[in-house]
């Protein structure tokens, strides 16, 4: 089966968006999603679909 590059990043380097799932991970426990986007630079709507994204795996 053939991986894309983006794919094969996003495995290697385990980030979506450039964030560090783990730390996401962590901080989703105990910050809201205002606290989230400003702490990685995203928006609000890329907050919720990592969440939805980690909810789904």
């Amino acid at each position: 089966m053939r991986t894309h590059e983006k794919q094969w990043s996003s495995v290697n380097n385990k980030e979506v968006f450039g964030i560090n799932l783990h730390r996401f991970m962590e901080m989703e426990e105990h910050a809201n999603s205002m606290e989230i986007a400003q702490e990685f630079g995203l928006s609000i709507g890329e907050v919720n679909r990592l969440k939805k994204k980690i909810n789904r795996t």
